[in-house]
């Protein structure tokens, strides 16, 4: 009988560390779907805020540290971190269905600036914004953690193409730095 090996979707490939940029997996924990029904939006909102703390979220945006929720499309956000309550929503456990890249280090807007069309400024993407974009030929999500930190969200089956891109792009500008020094 085969025995199965549960893995990470980055399992072997990071941490990486290429010149002050650093990338490593982000393990969510719990990751939930949530989709209010029909005019429930409010009361899903209500009924987060008072079983985690946090309320649903509005488009573009991401509340919390552990747990949050982040928007992920019309009328959807992720619960991350927890269990679930229960909602008068539709909601559908992606525990395994993302692979989740932190990014962190002087550079990091300027790495992710390579990969997406989305303007990343501090001035206009500020702490808490996300975005569902293109990041190289992939739709996923960008996050804004801080000053120089974001987090990068692809499908599970995507996991090797996003650290490639990345430790790609990375790789780029640690070269075009080194040639300006």
């Amino acid at each position: 009988m085969a025995r199965l090996i549960a893995n990470t979707p980055c399992a072997g490939l990071l941490p990486k560390t290429i010149g002050s940029v650093s990338l490593s997996e982000v393990d969510a924990g719990v990751v939930t779907l949530v989709a209010p029904f029909n005019g429930q939006q409010k009361a899903v909102s209500d009924a987060l805020k008072s079983a985690i703390g946090v309320g649903f979220v509005a488009p573009n945006r991401c509340v919390g540290t552990s747990p949050r929720v982040m928007w992920c499309g019309m009328g959807q956000a992720l619960v991350m971190g927890v269990d679930c309550p229960d909602l008068p929503a539709q909601c559908v456990d992606h525990s395994d269905a993302w692979a989740i890249v932190r990014i962190d280090g002087a550079g990091a807007d300027a790495v992710l600036a390579r990969l997406t069309p989305i303007d990343l400024r501090a001035s206009v993407f500020k702490k808490g914004h996300t975005a569902r974009t293109l990041i190289g030929h992939m739709t996923g999500g960008i996050t804004r953690l801080g000053a120089q930190s974001f987090e990068v969200m692809v499908m599970r089956s995507m996991a090797a193409t996003l650290v490639h891109e990345l430790v790609q792009a990375a790789e780029n500008m640690d070269a075009r730095a080194g040639l300006s020094a």
